[in-house]
């Protein structure tokens, strides 16, 4: 099974409901049972917690990968999506400028812990 967690290729998550993600900041919940995702420039919104989603349940499948009722798989996999493929450019170039205003990783792995993941 590909590891969901250790992926380097962008992600996006696919909610039943057909609301869609891109994750910029992805982390395991306890005993693998889910996890915990930023939504890329999730720092910028007010609150920020409105972008930091937690998904509960046992991860099955080696990419893409369902938990619950919401999917995870490689973005624009196979060119189907070039208006999020657009946005993770975007992200990426936001990046590669500095990232003005983006927490440390301490901070992010403090939020992270705080929305349940689990982080030694």
């Amino acid at each position: 099974m590909a590891d969901l967690f250790s992926m380097t290729a962008p992600l996006l998550i696919r909610h039943k409901n057909g609301e869609r993600h891109i994750i910029a900041e992805c982390f395991p919940l306890a005993h693998e049972e889910g996890l915990v995702y930023f939504e890329i420039f999730w720092h910028l919104q007010r609150p920020a917690s409105q972008a930091i989603h937690l998904i509960t349940g046992p991860t099955q499948g080696d990419g893409p990968w369902k938990i619950t009722d919401s999917v995870i798989s490689v973005l624009g996999c196979q060119g189907t999506d070039p208006e999020l493929a657009s946005a993770y450019a975007e992200w990426q170039s936001y990046l590669r400028q500095g990232a003005p205003g983006y927490p440390t990783p301490e901070a992010i792995l403090a939020l992270a812990r705080e929305s349940g993941a689990l982080i030694q």
